[in-house]
């Protein structure tokens, strides 16, 4: 009988917890994380707690979708510049008090947790444009696309400067697609483009020594085929080994033995790869083709600007997030140290991305009712 009564109001708690969630986004985000979680396994064969751990971060990306899910629109764009000045803060903070680990100062420890603030700019930059744009609606000049990429260029630079090039690409990614959505001539995108590529040897001269090297072994990895090169010529027999069908789960050699440095991160791709072949490869790409496509829809319904140039600067975040991992991991792109979103191991990045599908549901939640 206690179970009988007990029933109706579980019932409602789960009905209550489920209002406002997008079943479609989270039906594939589901998915993806069910295969991280699979291949973490197997990359972790020796460190079963790594799983555990990540089942731990996963409860905390869940439980911050949720929130972001139930904030309307509305709210998002009044947090839209406190979130850019506080992520401007940390980043700050980490330049001056944050701990270094392989040559890198990007996280920041505050006794209980250690974080990576450069993860919070990934929403907050494009949060921040989506709302200066929504202001601007009518008819942005050429004055006010100036101001939004110095508005970029600040957070992008101080993260470039830790340095975290993966990380600062992508920062700078959301940033243009705001940009390009809010509507950016196409003229002054072939100007900005010839003007990169004349920057070029400026560029190359600020890049890090490593950093250097991991694009010229990008061209021919067996200049260097034990240090920058490794990376690149592992990951690629991992995935080339895994043929059509893969070798089955669990029997992956190249992890197994030990191969693949960075396995349950960066490189968690190879894993998979050789695990699953060409088949599961498919698979995945299908799943995130679908997460994008899902997104872009939301963004086409979404009720005023600031929630469509946010929820296609979010989906095509997450397109971004896999092109640059697999093509790394493939060896067409340098390895930047990209993760594969809702794959790889990590609790700050796996937080970010579900916050990410969180504001996508809130945007498309509230689409009908919220004016401009």
């Amino acid at each position: 009988m206690m179970l009988e009564a007990a029933l109706p109001s579980a019932r409602r708690i789960a009905a209550r917890l489920a209002e406002g969630l997008d079943r479609p986004l989270a039906a594939i985000a589901g998915l993806l994380v069910l295969v991280g979680l699979a291949t973490l396994y197997s990359a972790s064969y020796g460190t079963p707690a790594r799983v555990s751990a990540q089942l731990g971060h996963l409860a905390v990306a869940l439980a911050a979708m949720w929130v972001a899910a139930q904030l309307a629109p509305q709210t998002l764009m009044r947090l839209a510049l406190p979130a850019y000045v506080a992520g401007l803060a940390l980043l700050v903070a980490v330049a001056l008090f944050g701990d270094v680990a392989n040559g890198a100062r990007r996280w920041l420890n505050i006794g209980i947790a250690r974080f990576q603030p450069s993860e919070i700019m990934k929403l907050a930059l494009p949060m921040m444009l989506a709302w200066y744009f929504h202001r601007r609606e009518r008819a942005p000049r050429l004055a006010d696309f100036a101001a939004a990429a110095a508005i970029a260029a600040l957070p992008v630079a101080l993260i470039a400067r830790q340095p975290d090039l993966g990380t600062a690409l992508l920062v700078a990614a959301a940033a243009f697609y705001v940009i390009f959505f809010a509507g950016i001539g196409w003229k002054l995108l072939v100007a900005l483009a010839a003007g990169a590529l004349a920057a070029l040897p400026l560029l190359w001269g600020a890049l890090h020594d490593y950093q250097r090297r991991r694009i010229l072994t990008l061209l021919d990895p067996t200049l260097d085929p034990l240090g920058a090169g490794y990376h690149t010529i592992q990951s690629t027999i991992a995935v080339g080994s895994g043929g059509i069908a893969g070798k089955g789960w669990l029997r992956g050699t190249q992890a197994h033995l030990e191969f693949i440095p960075e396995r349950h991160t960066e490189f968690i791709f190879a894993v998979y790869a050789e695990e699953f072949g060409l088949i599961g490869a498919l698979v995945l790409l299908a799943l995130y083709f679908a997460l994008v496509a899902r997104g872009l829809m939301i963004a086409a319904n979404a009720a005023t600007v600031f929630g469509r140039l946010l929820a296609a600067a979010i989906s095509l975040m997450f397109f971004t997030y896999a092109f640059v991992n697999m093509g790394m991991v493939s060896g067409i792109l340098p390895v930047v140290g990209v993760p594969l979103p809702f794959v790889s191991y990590g609790g700050t990045a796996l937080v970010t991305l579900f916050v990410g599908v969180g504001i996508l549901m809130s945007i498309q939640r509230y689409r009908t009712l919220v004016q401009t």
